[in-house]
């Protein structure tokens, strides 16, 4: 051996040997028992980072280990292929989506290797070829013809400049992220698959997932979001509004409470012609009915059957209704935004009391697509409610105490959403508010103006994308026959090659051929379907296709249970919801429609934590613009800019950009990311210290949960620890006797580390493997030594297994180290035949003695006499009384 471990050159040949030898290829026909591991598959952008180089090593280890105890291991990789950046890319740099992906896959595959993985590249998978869309069509249309598709118009993001629908990130302060252009709501006709069915199914198999993170299992919960409530309706009255409610409505009395609402036999005859004359009631849903008696307005959505009752006769509604249309459609953003509402002129009967009229208004914060897009705003207790009436200046009345405040008027600007009792409430009053929701639920169904119900927050899932670069949807339209799903002996609709992006919108919609065939049924002419899917049904079943890949269909169901369901799944906390669940629903359509008999496609889940940085910020001198010339009066404005950390100098002077000489100023530790240009390229990395110390590094210096802090002393340190062990490994001479106590810390060791590993928790594995080095390193020769260093050899090496091979070829190892059997553990040896004896003075502790296990009192006792500090504390004098707890402790009263 050389005494310095060349781990360039070790990495190329270990790695080259794998490969040519398969050696990580798993086996459908192998008796071993089998073991699936699986890592959330990569977007291919070009590069890896740290972040993939963490969740990629952490898999690597739990595989490798695995494998040496004896297990058929499935680990696989591929690539999340299909999506927006690629379209991007086509459009900023002229080159077709294709073109640019498969270049990303090649780098990126060969910077994974070069990590030394052991991944399955026989089964390597990209989302974006034919052989994998084409059975993801073939199974669309199989939930299609189980009445698990369908189509309906539904409410999306447009950009009008890109002519393109946005998902719900790619709208930014109201505007496309590319075009800048104000983003619309539209009606579109979407495909969707329906999640809905399966909610409660997904809700319940949450309790069964022992193996995922509570804090994932409630995220899940939280997003299905089953809540027990009431559907009522209130009854529209179209009619001038009576004198008293306009002062009540622009806040100018106490307003909400029922004894001030003007009587029934009050309200004047409607007029037919005024608007919502064609309208009697309107309907809502309210997880919250306890607080009915704190109902200060009704609100419909821009498109409720009110609205367009309303815009029919009203321009001013009309032009409202735009307005509407340039707000986000998620709930996140509705949060956010400015509430802005018009008021109709309409008002609807209180419920509990016909002569109490709350005004109706359109506003921006209610969506047809949640609930019926229709409800009654409580404004002292929930939030939304209450900036919208602070700002129409609408009652705000309080109907639920945490305290003794009972006073109706509620003052404030935040309102109260806690537990409490009911106030100002009626029949209610006194109540808890579960109780109160009971007794207004079963007056309203009693009274026959309401009922009872359970409400899912989830909506079925819409995978319609007007995009190129996905899987086309298999449907062709006919104008006799309506939407027809392509035969399976036409799959896969293969994307056309011969596009553009030089004009903004979907290139299906205008290929001159593509779209044009003829209808499967009836022959006639006929349009293909234009919308691709969702990117992430591509990522609902590849685990699937990964353990069986027959070519005439997505998979073999016999084959694929041998290996499913995951059991080990990990990846980035950020995909806990909505990949994780169209996973989960996929997996259980497929089971519903006879294709698996699978219903959980992960057993096992592990959330790692982000890789971070500093980040650097430098001032950079830019023109003013015009405006900021006008406003601010300066011709130049200083901004922040953000610098790369590959352009940072450290000296003693100070932090200063390498590229300029300009003083850096150093600032938070974030994650990892593009935008703040604190990311660490792994190549370099890998060129300098090698592949081990990398992969040792990235899983030593923080629990696997946490974030990890990357450091240029983290991955040296990692670094020297590979040289440590190739040098141990280098200068062993063989010894003879044996070394008991080293034999006891290399089993502990054995056991401990294999805890360590399957449990994930990796940087305590490391610590034990630090511990059991730095023991070697002081043991005198022996055979037990020599042992230990073979031992060492193979606990390290799922962790490092560059080094590891190649001291075990050095040292005459019979085949691979990948396949060789984890070490095995001498029970005997795991049992402490020592202990810890605490000698106390007078109940205080005044020393420690190590001693053999099970000796008897006398000679504890003595021990104890014969401490030196116990000696000098007694000074000669002879204890009144000695109480000694075998291998436990010895007290002396003196």
């Amino acid at each position: 051996m050389a005494s310095r471990f060349n781990a360039l050159k070790a990495d190329a040949h270990w790695q080259g040997v794998w490969d040519s030898a398969r050696t990580f290829a798993a086996r459908d026909d192998s008796p071993r028992p089998k073991s699936y591991v699986l890592e959330m598959f990569p977007y291919p952008s070009g590069k890896i980072h740290m972040g993939h180089v963490r969740n990629y090593t952490m898999g690597d280890v739990l595989a490798r280990f695995r494998r040496m105890q004896g297990m058929e291991v499935l680990h696989p990789m591929g690539w999340d292929a299909f999506g927006m950046p690629a379209e991007n890319a086509a459009m900023e740099k002229g080159v077709h989506p294709g073109t640019w992906t498969r270049a990303n896959i090649a780098s990126m595959k060969a910077q994974l290797k070069r990590l030394g993985f052991a991944l399955d590249w026989t089964r390597e998978l990209a989302t974006c070829e034919p052989d994998y869309y084409g059975h993801e069509q073939a199974l669309f249309l199989d939930l299609y013809e189980a009445g698990l598709v369908y189509r309906k118009e539904s409410a999306v993001n447009w950009d009008p400049v890109d002519m393109t629908v946005l998902a719900n990130e790619q709208v930014i302060d109201g505007r496309g992220w590319r075009s800048g252009a104000l983003v619309e709501k539209r009606k579109l006709s979407q495909w969707f698959l329906k999640i809905t069915d399966f909610a409660d199914e997904l809700l319940e198999g949450l309790d069964g997932l022992e193996h995922w993170p509570d804090k994932v299992k409630l995220m899940q919960e939280n997003w299905i979001g089953k809540s027990q409530g009431l559907q009522f309706r209130f009854k529209l009255s179209p009619h001038p509004i009576p004198a008293p409610l306009p002062a009540r409505r622009e806040g100018l009395g106490v307003g909400a409470f029922v004894e001030s609402a003007a009587p029934a036999s009050s309200q004047p005859t409607p007029d037919p012609s005024l608007p919502g004359r064609g309208l009697e009631d309107v309907e809502v849903f309210s997880t919250r009915p306890d607080t009915i008696f704190g109902a200060s307005f009704v609100a419909v959505a821009a498109d409720h059957p009110v609205a367009r009752e309303v815009v029919a006769t009203n321009p001013d509604a009309a032009d409202f209704i735009e307005r509407c249309k340039q707000g986000g459609t998620t709930a996140a953003e509705i949060e956010t935004q400015e509430k802005l509402g018009f008021d109709t002129g309409l008002t609807a009967q209180h419920p509990l009391d016909p002569a109490w009229q709350l005004p109706v208004y359109i506003a921006n914060f209610v969506l047809m697509d949640y609930g019926t897009g229709a409800v009654f705003g409580v404004p002292a207790h929930d939030q939304r409610d209450l900036d919208f009436a602070r700002k129409y200046g609408l009652p705000v009345k309080r109907v639920v105490s945490d305290h003794d405040e009972t006073a109706p008027v509620f003052v404030g600007d935040t309102a109260y959403t806690g537990p409490g009792t009911l106030v100002n409430s009626h029949f209610l009053d006194g109540m808890d508010i579960e109780d109160a929701k009971r007794a207004v639920i079963s007056r309203a169904e009693g009274e026959g103006w309401g009922t009872g119900t359970t409400v899912w927050r989830l909506r079925d899932w819409g995978v319609s994308r007007q995009r190129y670069w996905g899987t086309p949807i298999p449907i062709i339209h006919c104008d006799a026959c309506g939407p027809v799903g392509v035969p399976k002996d036409q799959l896969p609709v293969v994307l056309p090659e011969d596009v553009a992006f030089d004009i903004p919108g979907n290139p299906l919609d205008r290929h001159p051929t593509w779209k044009h065939v003829d209808c499967p049924k009836c022959g006639a002419a006929a349009r293909r379907e234009t919308d691709t899917l969702d990117t992430f049904v591509d990522s609902s079943w590849y685990f699937i296709r990964f353990a069986s890949q027959p070519k005439d269909k997505p998979f073999d169901r016999v084959a694929a249970e041998q290996w499913l369901p995951v059991g080990q799944y990990i990846g980035g906390v950020e995909h806990a919801i909505l990949h994780l669940l169209y996973a989960r629903f996929w997996t259980r359509a497929l089971k519903h429609i006879g294709q698996l008999d699978i219903a959980e496609p992960f057993a096992g889940l592990f959330t790692q934590g982000m890789v971070t940085h500093e980040t650097y910020q430098t001032q950079v001198e830019r023109e003013a613009s015009a405006e900021e010339q006008a406003k601010l009066g300066v011709e130049t404005i200083t901004d922040l800019a953000w610098v790369p950390t590959d352009d940072i100098d450290r000296t003693e002077a100070g932090v200063f950009q390498r590229s300029t000489g300009i003083p850096v100023k150093t600032g938070r530790v974030e994650k990892m990311s593009k935008s703040k240009k604190n990311t660490v390229d792994p190549e370099p990395i890998v060129d300098q210290y090698g592949a081990d110390a990398v992969r040792f590094f990235v899983i030593s210096d923080s629990p696997p949960e946490k974030d990890l802090e990357w450091s240029e002393a983290g991955i040296e340190g990692a670094w020297r620890f590979v040289q440590r062990l190739w040098r141990l490994f280098d200068g062993e001479k063989s010894g003879e006797g044996a070394d008991a106590a080293l034999d006891r810390k290399v089993h502990r060791t054995i056991a401990g580390v294999a805890t360590d590993i399957e449990a994930l928790a990796f940087n305590k594995a490391v610590a034990k493997l630090y511990e059991l080095t730095g023991a070697i390193e002081k043991a005198a020769p022996s055979a037990s030594r020599t042992a230990a260093i073979a031992t060492l050899m193979r606990l390290v090496a799922p962790m490092t297994p560059h080094v590891a091979e190649e001291a075990w070829a050095a040292a005459g190892g019979e085949g691979l180290i990948a396949d060789a059997p984890w070490p095995a553990v001498d029970p005997a040896l795991l049992v402490d035949d020592e202990v810890t004896i605490a000698i106390q003075v007078n109940g205080k502790l005044r020393d420690t003695l190590v001693m053999p296990k099970g000796l008897p009192k006398d000679q504890i006792e003595a021990a104890a006499l014969a401490s030196d500090k116990v000696v000098r504390i007694l000074e000669g004098k002879t204890p009144r009384k000695v109480i000694v707890v075998p291998d436990r402790l010895v007290n002396l009263v003196a």
